[in-house]
């Protein structure tokens, strides 16, 4: 770059460029556009990048077939992979693809793991990778159905194309190297941002020319800075949108504004700085252009050269040093800035919303792309299979044969199987066949069960569980059944009790009818046992009596004896077991012809003849090795060779030494044995294999078996092989052999081979790709269709019509040889095995019933068929299809290719939000650290990206050996998804993307215009609504003989209680064993408050109107001082002691309160006054800095001169404190007038009276809980009864107890004293009952509260206690704020708190919608408590501050006589001030004056009545307005979410979320192992998207009790906030989502 002269930008160019900007920015153009135009403009003025102009398409273009052997050799020692998965094309693909994002290193922060979760890599969890064979699990790791991969026992098999052919990856590399940088000389350090972010193209090739340019760019920053950042934010934009930012960005040194390098004295490097952006939208400030979006862009002193950028250091972790040394990068609030980084989007234009009240949030329908490509194709033909000539001498059924050959040449082999050390085991001849299987049908029919009552008769089924190494049992079992004429259902030895997919495979027996399980002698040995020596019953299975087959077990048949031989029928001959995708087990039936004239198109088709030999590699129990080497053998009279699976996992050349041996013609296999055999195949010299004249390969319909048979035949080909002798065959459980490739004549027209476009295959269109683009699929052809049967090919959803001949679909086959139903499920089967495909007109194309074969795919040229996927792995996303087996090949293809555990992977979606989102779980190397996996991840994740166009949602590993295995070794995949979705995966690490995935959001809101005052009231009075309005009971319409009416101050009632009824009770405080610790009378309380102001004028020196704060623990020393601050004219203010245990954070709130409220002096007990001058204080905060404190536990004993009246009722009587959820100070000012109207208040709804008496469990430092402490009682002389909430710790049931034993007809109480109780004493009720326990006296029990009511948490304490007696009308809430402590409290006259259920949607759109009790997205409100009398309340707009109608959700506003008067602050802040306590509306009534309370909710009139008769109007408060967060332009409440997550999983116990730079954090407590923390991820995102359609942005997994809750049981979330920005939460796991 150095080199070359930048030309500067003329002026109007420029001017051009900043229009270009401001139109990409308003998203009046795409980004493609944009860059058009762009380098249109600009083009003229640079000249091209050098070395870039030839085309590199000759260079890339990478040898399809391999060169020569040797490759092969190298390839032993690169990896396990699951061979079905390999190939070097694709390989190389995906190098190709993640190499175009080399530069850009991924912005993806890493997660944070606390030490103890990293996986230890201990012994059990590491097996030593043994070089020829994986461990667990015999048998074929037939995992194939299950996407997942036939994983585990894959070890050793090399994993292809690690080192691919040499010639071509040079070059390769080389291209890539060229296409990214470019020219090789220096850049600008400053660039390195520029030149980051490339190019948004998908052909690497232009990619160069971009960054050049940014660099020029860079280095004139006054073209313009602004369009240098927009670039450097831009997005990867492929043809589908999707797949936005897995860019694998560099981003260079971005550090929030907050954590500029501290005290760095050496040369700075070039940094952006840029403050926590909001995700959601740009700004546009082109003015001024050089620093502009708060980010400075400099350059480096001296241009930097090459090596001062430092070799790339991993991911984004540049260590950004700070003073202190701490890796900047670490910390959470860099993360997080990385992420929203990350996650800048172009803004789309907005949506215009014309309806504003009839609104139902729509989800985004996915809009087809129209360039998508479309079939365009011919109606398909159905293809005609040959005649199937019955030969004569062909057998009328199998048993014929059988009995056939068993009697002319007893003596022909018919099976030998090996040992382990591949010596033969056992040769059974066709005699010894025919005999035993005789002997078993004899015993089967006559020896189970009695003579009269036989347990098994003729078309019963049984059930075959035979180990996979004993194939000689396994027949003679087998056709003993079919002699015996009952229906055979092979399955698998079941290990243990606890297999997974066990319980399924029982479910089938069950539906089955098995009563009768076959086995052999050491498999029976081999089962598991309970103690007294019974094989248990294992999960979900039926009982079943176990019958050994052995010969000596049985008895041998009467000479007479003869099993009754038919011609094949319409009987079931036998039922093969098939695992759907959703883990169920259906049996599908094989009829004895469909058995029969399978076995025919078979000999037909492969040319089977008498005495052949054949050496069969897989199950013999079901698919193809049940066919081949059981039916078709015995029709056949041929010899078959049997290789167990443990000789294969010793030798993985035993299929072929055994070939060589006994001159095999055919053989079958599975790619996997072929690929096994590759890596071992150095190991042979004598190998020939010229005798074949017919491989079977039986997954040929897995597109990804091409690589294996490909370089099979390469090897092998100069050890006999003949390259015609490879037949691939496609089949299932459904229709049998769907198609196989014919053992042609040397010579004959060469296989087909189709190399079709991914894009195209996501369409479920057919294109023919040259092979440039690195996203193609390779396929082979499966041969032609089978003798005597009718394919054609089907759209796989929906009404089954034909496709056209370039669109992919459903083979769909017609012929007697496929199976007829699933057993007892006949809707199922009728949709499989009954279908009529309709050609375009709507007419069925046959009379006869196609069965569907579960295989995708076409019909090619010649007839050829090809198979592109499984119906099971076919996952739909966005409208698009892509192939589980597929992805899997992707992400198996990605270095390092051993990071996989054996090639253990499995990909499967699952259903977020209306559209499927695809997960991939794999299994990862015991040695594989942190560093590693994420990587790999993040690699994985733009390897799909890049080659499939689809986003993965979830990337989960988990330890190697953990995922749950098939009984043959592989994933079972449904099991693997089930333990996904209900959180017991636990996995190590886990990588959520729905940003980039879930493309369906519903539009962000847009703020409407606000209508203006006068058309909202037409608008109201025209649709009948009432404004939104409501009052309690007139103060001066009630009549009472209220002697303390006639006082104005609080200290003059007492002082006539004292004289009036000096020994009348008014406060009783219990202990925590629930005896009376103090209690006071009123003439004591009068007393002792005189000697407390005594004590103020004499020690304090005070002035009337002082501020004395009172520190004291709940009881009645708090009551006395306070009464006595009264006495003395001071202002008291009640402050809540600090907690011995906790002085760091408790003390300074105290000392905060007692200096914002200018406390002149502090009053404490003794024992607090140590306290604040104890060394942990000194600690904490300034001791020297404490007002004078005085202790009040020995009072002076002269009283004061005399007492102090105020003046006026106006002046303070005490200033209420307390800090909010969001964590702000308020206090309040109370005037005596406004305290005297309060407990009025209170005392007219409560109907309190000196005879009552009062339990009361509240913390009394503020709000509702104080006055009712303190005040209540001595207004209206009832007892109040005091019960501390610190001592229900010790004591749950002492409140309750309480209540019983004083019978109490009103009690209050917090939140945090029900849950204590409900959790405290859920399981005592009875011990309680028997107790004498008694709550049927309770006539209201209050939950004293500022937020919305906990539905919940009420209704489980009423039922629980129900039970003693508790009335469930009872509960009910009170509401108060900080303006006015109490506006509702349910008194005991009036209709009970009515409950209503809202839709959330609207909520979120400040809309009410009233919907019925459990319906979707409703939420239960629960009425406030009743108006208090004296209050008035209106709902108002509070941006327009204009009145709402009913039902219309807004701001409570409240007008009352005991309003507070004022915050009490000593800045002074008059504006906010005067805009809580004195706002008026702004239409309709204008003269009265509301304070505003600061939380939302609505009125509705109810159908109930009042005392006074009137209808009763319900207060429903939803949430405050401080504590909503405003995410995608609409209103969330936190609670809402947070209940959410807190039902997903067992073990979250706690929840909060916050947002921090627009992106939403969720907070969960987990009560578990550190192990499940991984588990919640997906859960807590899954949840979050379905039901309030947000993005998680970062979760966190924390322990228990992290989450700060105040005295209320309020969740101080702000708090919590602060503490995870500046990590000092401990997190278990921080995931950020991407």
């Amino acid at each position: 770059m150095a080199d070359r002269d930048p030309v500067p930008l003329p002026a109007e160019v420029r001017a051009k460029l900043a229009e270009l900007e401001l139109e990409l920015s308003e998203g009046d153009i795409t980004q493609k556009g944009y860059e058009k135009k762009r380098s249109k403009l600009i083009g003229a003025f640079f000249p091209p990048a050098p070395g870039m102009d030839p085309p590199m398409g000759q260079e890339r273009r990478t040898p399809v077939t391999p060169s020569s052997s040797s490759r092969y050799h190298r390839r032993r020692s690169s990896g396990s992979r699951d061979e079905r998965y390999r190939s070097d094309v694709h390989t190389e693909a995906v190098q190709a693809a993640l190499a175009k994002h080399k530069e850009r290193k991924m912005a993806v922060p890493m997660p944070s793991k606390r030490r103890s979760l990293v996986v230890q890599t201990s012994m059990d969890a590491y097996t030593p990778p043994d070089t020829s064979s994986g461990s667990e699990g015999e048998g074929q790791g037939d995992g194939d159905e299950e996407g997942g991969g036939d994983g585990e026992e894959e070890d050793g098999g090399g994993g292809g194309g690690t080192s691919s052919s040499r010639e071509g990856s040079i070059s390769m590399d080389h291209w890539i190297s060229r296409a990214i940088h470019g020219t090789s000389s220096t850049t600008t350090t400053t660039s390195s941002t520029a030149s980051s972010s490339s190019s948004s193209t998908r052909s690497g090739g232009s990619g160069a020319a971009g960054g050049r340019l940014a660099d020029v760019l860079a280095q004139h920053v006054h073209i313009s800075a602004h369009h240098h950042l927009r670039h450097h934010h831009r997005h990867h934009h492929h043809k589908t949108g999707l797949l936005t930012h897995l860019s694998l960005r560099r981003r260079r040194r971005e550090v929030p504004a907050g954590m500029v390098e501290k005290g760095n004295s050496g040369p700075r490097r070039s940094e952006n700085h840029s403050a926590p952006p909001d995700v959601t939208g740009y700004t546009n400030n082109t003015a001024n252009a050089t620093t502009t979006d708060g980010i400075q862009v400099e350059r480096a002193p001296g241009a930097g050269t090459a090596a001062q950028r430092q070799a790339p250091k991993y991911g984004n972790a540049e260590l950004m040093e700070t003073g202190d040394g701490v890796p900047v990068s670490s910390r959470v609030s860099a993360k997080i800035q990385q992420l929203v980084n990350t996650l800048k989007r172009p803004k789309r234009p907005p949506l215009r919303e014309f309806f504003v009240d009839d609104f139902e949030e729509l989800l985004e329908v996915q809009q087809p792309d129209p360039n998508q490509p479309k079939a365009e194709g011919a109606q398909m033909v159905a293809m005609q299979g040959e005649q199937l000539g019955v030969v004569t001498n062909w057998p009328p059924s199998l048993e014929a044969a059988l009995q056939r050959w068993g009697t002319i040449s007893p003596k022909a082999p018919c099976l030998t199987t090996m040992d382990t050390n591949g010596k033969p085991l056992y040769v059974l001849t066709y005699g010894k066949l025919w005999s035993r299987s005789v002997k078993v049908a004899y015993n089967l029919l006559h020896k189970l069960g009695t003579k009269q009552e036989p347990l098994v008769r003729p078309g019963d089924r049984v059930a075959l569980v035979f180990p996979n190494n004993d194939p000689a049992a396994f027949m003679t079992a087998f056709y003993g059944c079919l002699l015996a004429e009952v229906v055979p259902v092979p399955i698998e030895v079941p290990l243990t009790k606890k297999d997974a997919g066990s319980q399924q495979i029982g479910f089938l027996l069950g539906s089955c009818g098995v009563t009768v399980a076959l086995t052999s002698d050491a498999c029976h040995k081999g089962l598991p046992k309970s103690p007294t020596g019974e094989i248990p019953q294992f999960k979900g299975w039926p009982k079943v009596l176990w019958f050994v087959t052995e010969s000596k077990h049985l008895s041998k048949p009467p000479r007479d004896w003869f099993p009754h031989i038919k011609d094949a029928n319409q009987d079931t001959a036998y039922i093969e077991y098939k695992t759907c995708k959703d883990g169920s087990v259906l049996g599908v039936t094989v009829m004895r012809i469909a058995m029969l004239t399978h076995c025919q198109a078979l000999t037909q088709s492969c040319s089977y003849t008498e005495a052949e030999t054949i050496v069969n590699v897989l199950d013999f129990k079901k698919d193809v090795g049940l066919w081949h080497a059981v039916l078709t053998s015995v029709m056949n009279m041929m010899h078959v060779i049997s290789i167990p699976y443990a000789l294969m996992k010793v030798n993985p050349l035993s299929w072929i030494q055994k070939a060589c041996q006994y001159k095999a013609k055919v053989a079958c296999v599975k790619s996997r044995d072929m690929h096994w055999a590759l890596v071992a195949h150095r190991d042979q010299r004598d190998v020939n294999l010229s005798s074949l004249r017919m491989l079977v390969v039986a997954d040929g319909s897995n597109p990804w078996s091409i690589s294996s048979c490909d370089a099979f035949l390469n090897v092998f080909q100069s050890k006999g092989l003949k390259p015609e002798v490879i037949c691939p065959c496609a089949s299932s459980p459904e229709a049998l052999t769907v198609a196989i490739r014919r053992p042609v004549e040397e010579g004959s027209t060469p296989p087909g081979r189709g190399v079709l476009s991914m894009q195209g295959l996501s369409h479920g269109v057919i294109r023919v790709d040259s092979e440039e683009k690195l996203s193609v699929l390779t396929l082979q052809d499966v041969g032609s269709v089978m003798p005597g049967a009718m394919m054609c090919v089907v759209k796989p959803e929906g009404v089954p019509q034909l496709c056209k001949t370039d669109e992919i679909g459903e083979l769909c086959i017609c012929t007697v040889a496929t199976g007829t139903s699933y057993y007892g499920l006949s809707g199922m089967t009728k949709n499989t095995f009954e279908v009529f495909p309709t050609s375009n007109n709507g007419a069925p194309i046959s009379e006869f019933p196609f069965t569907r074969t579960g295989l995708l795919g076409f019909i090619g040229p010649a007839g050829l068929i090809f198979v592109a996927g499984k119906m099971d792995g076919l996952m739909v996303v966005g409208g698009r299809r892509h192939n589980a087996d597929d992805i899997v090949a992707t992400a198996l293809a990605v270095e390092p290719m051993k990071f996989v555990y054996r090639g253990r992977i499995a990909v499967f979606s699952i259903t977020v939000l209306h559209d499927e989102r695809i997960v991939v779980v794999a299994e990862q190397r015991p040695d594989s650290t942190e560093e590693d996996s994420f990587q790999w991840m993040s690699r994985v994740l733009q390897a799909i990206d890049s080659i499939h166009q689809v986003g993965v949602y979830c990337l989960a590993l988990v330890p190697s050996n953990t995922l749950p295995k098939t009984p043959l070794g592989g994933i079972h995949l449904s099991e693997t998804k089930q333990l996904f979705l209900e959180g017991s995966l636990h996995p190590c690490n886990v990588l959520m993307c729905p940003h980039t995935c879930v493309t369906n959001l519903p539009k962000p809101r847009q703020k409407q215009p606000e209508i203006g005052p006068a058309s909202v009231m037409v608008g109201n009075l025209v649709s009948g609504k009432r404004i939104a309005q409501a009052s309690g009971r007139d103060l001066g319409q009630i009549e009472d003989n209220d002697q303390a009416r006639k006082f104005l101050f609080l200290s003059e009632v007492l002082q006539w209680r004292a004289q009036t009824t000096p020994d009348h009770v008014l406060y009783t405080l219990l202990n925590s064993r629930g005896t009376i610790a103090s209690s006071l009378t009123c003439v004591q309380l009068h007393k002792r408050a005189e000697k407390i102001a005594g004590m103020l004028a004499e020690r304090g020196h005070l002035q009337d109107g002082d501020h004395v704060a009172l520190v004291y623990p709940p009881g009645i020393d708090l009551i006395v001082a306070f009464y006595g601050c009264l006495y003395a004219g001071c202002v008291p203010i009640t402050v809540r002691p600090p907690h011995p245990q906790n002085i760091a954070t408790t003390l300074p709130t105290v000392k905060m309160i007692v200096e914002v409220s200018r406390s002149v002096c502090v009053m404490t007990t003794q024992l607090i006054c140590k306290l604040l001058r104890s060394k942990e204080a000194s600690a904490a905060v300034d001791v020297r800095t404490w007002p004078p404190v005085l202790d009040t536990d020995d009072l002076p004993k002269k009283k004061p001169p005399l007492l102090y009246k105020p003046s006026n009722p106006d002046t303070l009587a005490y200033l209420d404190f307390s800090v909010s959820t969001t964590g702000m100070l308020a206090g309040v000012k109370m005037s005596h007038t406004a305290t005297s109207a309060f407990c009025r208040s209170i005392k007219l709804q409560c109907e309190l009276y000196p005879s009552r008496e009062v339990a009361i469990c509240l913390d009394p430092y503020c709000g509702l809980g104080f006055v009712l402490w303190c005040l209540c009682s001595v207004y209206s002389g009832h007892q109040s009864i005091l019960i501390p909430p610190s001592e229900l710790e010790v004591n749950p049931a002492l409140w309750l107890s309480a209540v019983s034993q004083y019978k109490v007809r009103d009690t209050f109480c917090s939140y945090s004293v029900m849950e204590l109780c409900t959790k405290g004493l859920g399981l005592q009720t009875d011990s309680l009952k028997s107790r004498g326990l008694d709550l049927s006296r309770v006539r209201t029990c209050v939950v004293v509260a500022e937020e919305r009511p906990r539905t919940a948490l009420t209704q489980s304490f009423s039922k629980l206690f129900k039970d003693l007696g508790l009335h469930p009308r009872a509960v009910s809430t009170s509401f108060g704020c900080r303006v006015n402590l109490a506006i509702c409290l349910q008194g005991t006259s009036g209709p009970d708190p009515t409950t209503v259920y809202v839709d959330m949607r609207a909520l979120r759109h400040d809309r009410v919608r009233l919907v019925e009790r459990g319906s979707p997205h409703s939420l239960p409100l629960m009425e406030s408590g009743k108006i208090l009398p004296g209050v008035r309340i209106i709902i108002a707009n509070p941006e327009t501050k204009g009145p709402m109608g009913e039902s219309h959700l807004g701001e409570i506003w409240v007008h009352s006589s005991h309003n507070a008067s004022g915050y009490f602050t000593v800045y002074g802040d008059e504006a906010l001030q005067s805009d809580h306590f004195n706002s008026r509306l702004s239409f309709g009534d204008t003269q009265t004056i509301w304070a505003r309370t600061g939380y939302l909710g609505f009125l509705r009139r109810t159908e109930l009545t009042d005392a006074s008769g009137e209808r009763h109007d319900a207060l429903y408060v939803v949430g405050a307005l401080e504590e909503a967060m405003e995410l995608r332009g609409m209103r969330y409440h936190p609670i809402d979410i947070e209940t959410s997550v807190i039902r997903t999983h067992k073990s979250i116990t706690e929840c909060a979320v916050f947002t921090w730079t627009n992106l939403l954090v969720v907070v969960v407590e987990l009560d578990g192992s550190e192990q499940e923390a991984l588990d919640l991820v997906p859960l807590v995102t899954n949840v979050v998207l379905e039901e309030h359609y947000l993005i998680v942005g970062v979760v966190v997994v924390v322990d228990i009790g992290v989450i700060p809750i105040n005295s209320r049981g309020e969740k101080q979330r702000m708090h919590l906030r602060d503490g995870f920005l500046a990590d000092q939460l401990d997190p278990i796991y921080v995931a950020y989502n991407m």
